[in-house]
């Protein structure tokens, strides 16, 4: 994952809440007849070249591309948070 803002494309509030989808192999032998899982190995993660990275408001899922560059294309307004009157 890359150090850089997020900003949803689909519902374009979120800048904060995502997760990442990791994806993983597990192999298996079922029995012909009954299909009762009989050998179950460990499971693997694969390796992704890119991030998918699903918003937490809405659900949009997409790669981790997308997320970045549209913040790059609305970035977000900095903002004075310590105001100097008090």
């Amino acid at each position: 994952m890359q150090e850089k803002p997020y900003y949803c494309p689909n519902c374009r509030s979120n800048r904060v809440k995502f997760s990442i989808i990791s994806s993983y192999s597990q192999r298996f032998l079922k029995d012909a007849l009954s299909g009762t899982i009989q050998e179950l190995s460990e499971p693997l993660q694969l390796e992704d070249q890119e991030p998918t990275i699903q918003c937490l408001v809405c659900s949009y899922t997409a790669n981790e591309m997308r997320f970045i560059k549209q913040a790059e294309r609305e970035p977000r307004a900095m903002t004075p948070t310590n105001p100097s009157y008090l």
